[in-house]
């Protein structure tokens, strides 16, 4: 008999779990929470009452590994959105509408874990304990044999996952049974959000688009942005967020003035329309993290994947997808022959590979922000410092593709297929988009005004005369 532990009741755990399912006699899922009945919100997700977005490849990979998830997605509400069809600010300008397949599913956080959670539980094979509180590993150095639970029971297992999140006691632990350090990367600028749900206004059409304001690194100021996204039951989620120096304020008042405050209001003019539902809620510490587990000596029987191995800043909407990524390696690399000596290390290195991409992107912006942390040592060579002489010219050479995107069609239409995760980066690097980012934009930049006349679903909400209607009646 083979049993697998899953540590973790997340969507990371989850999808593990269901993968597991399928090669090991036995499938242990451990969860410090109580699950919730419904999709409600719960202590152990991550920004669960902020905006999420799943990418379009994650998307793809959680019906992979669980046919019909989307589908279950979409009949409770959730979302379909064309990234091209949102309206977006972006650090460099107003994008051009694009009619492009890389899609993006809007819903809530909570939404997406009890749908995949009963997708992954529905066949009944898969053992859940809950309210349970996992304190160590058991085994040495060289094989993980199980865990150590409270009050004072031990699991045995012949593979341990531990999908428990950022805040994973896995370096810990591994260290107790022998192992270095594991080796750990962050790079922090400090990002805060504050979230809030709204009832929609009278007249909000069923296609309404989405707004990003993104941020705006290299400037020396804190970035500043937002986003206001459609969710099912007819609610909007409205999300403001600030790099250090720039936090929104939680109270009301200030949530109002700080969204006004941004490069242009149109989130402050359509929440003047809309009535709040919810507290606004704030959410610190998302800061990028990785740790660097493929660098042990990975001892048999023991994998770390999802946020315990790679977090990245949610202003990326990245972390859902990369639980997909993972369970999908650890599907690959079962299928190469189950549960076998040399899985723990194949799988672990996959996983890295996986997210290494989505590390750089987000690593690479992150630290352009003023006052950004980071314990990243700067490259050398021949004594010079790489990262010194090449950092300038990779952020100017990011500024003038994120420039041409805004103008260019087919440089947005790959930008959107590699950011929704649809695509790999090299779709990026063909030698026609190269010219045509040499070339740089070729038209003048949009308006705000042209660019919010793309999109009729916006209907009579941002009229003139109804933004004055409203804002006299405040």
């Amino acid at each position: 008999m083979t049993r697998a532990v899953v540590l973790g009741g997340g969507m990371a755990g989850m999808l593990a779990a269901s993968v597991l399912a399928q090669y090991a006699d036995e499938v242990v899922v451990i969860e410090a929470d109580r699950f919730p009945d419904g999709p409600q919100p719960r202590r152990g997700v991550p920004q669960a009452q902020q905006n999420h977005m799943l990418m379009g490849g994650g998307a793809d990979a959680l019906d992979r590994l669980l046919p019909g998830t989307t589908a279950a997605l979409y009949a409770r509400g959730a979302h379909h959105r064309k990234i091209g069809q949102l309206l977006t600010l972006s650090a460099q300008g107003w994008f051009r509408r694009l009619h492009s397949d890389a899609y993006v599913i809007n819903c809530s956080r909570p939404l997406v874990d009890h749908v995949v959670r009963g997708q992954a539980l529905r066949e009944g094979t898969i053992e859940v304990i809950e309210s349970a509180k996992v304190t160590g590993l058991t085994g040495d150095a060289g094989r993980v044999t199980g865990v150590r639970a409270e009050p004072d029971r031990t699991i045995t297992a012949d593979l341990v996952v531990d999908a428990t999140g950022s805040r994973s006691k896995a370096p810990q632990w591994l260290a107790e049974l022998g192992l270095p350090p594991v080796e750990e990367e962050f790079v922090d600028a400090g990002l805060t959000y504050a979230g809030r749900f709204y009832e929609i206004p009278e007249g909000t059409r069923d296609d309404f688009p989405g707004i990003l304001i993104q941020t705006e690194p290299g400037t020396g100021r804190p970035g500043r942005g937002a986003a206001l996204m459609l969710q099912e039951d007819r609610r909007w989620i409205v999300c403001l967020m600030g790099t250090r120096g720039g936090t929104p304020p939680n109270d009301e008042d200030g949530f109002l003035e700080f969204a006004r405050g941004l490069r242009h209001p149109i989130v402050a003019d359509l929440l003047s329309a809309a009535r709040p539902l919810t507290p606004i809620r704030s959410s610190r510490a998302l800061a990028n993290r990785r740790r660097y587990f493929d660098r042990l000596p990975v001892p048999e029987g023991f994998l770390a994947i999802g946020d315990a191995a790679l977090v990245l800043s949610p202003n990326y909407a990245t972390g859902m997808s990369m639980a997909a990524f993972g369970a999908e390696a650890l599907r690959d690399g079962l299928e190469d022959g189950g549960l076998r000596p040399g899985l723990s290390r194949t799988v672990q290195a996959a996983v890295a590979k996986a997210g290494e991409w989505s590390w750089q992107m987000a690593t690479g912006n992150d630290r352009w922000f003023p006052g950004a942390e980071t314990n990243i040592r700067s490259r050398r060579l021949l004594g010079l410092d790489l990262g010194g002489l090449l950092g300038p010219l990779q952020r100017g050479f990011s500024t003038r593709w994120a420039r041409t995107a805004a103008d260019n069609l087919q440089v947005a239409e790959a930008t959107y297929a590699v950011t929704a995760l649809s695509a790999p980066p090299e779709q990026m690097m063909t030698p026609g988009l190269m010219w045509a980012v040499m070339r740089g934009p070729r038209n003048v930049p949009l308006t705000a005004e042209q660019a919010i006349a793309q999109y009729p679903e916006f209907g009579d909400l941002l009229t003139a005369g109804a933004i004055q209607a409203r804002d006299g009646r405040q």
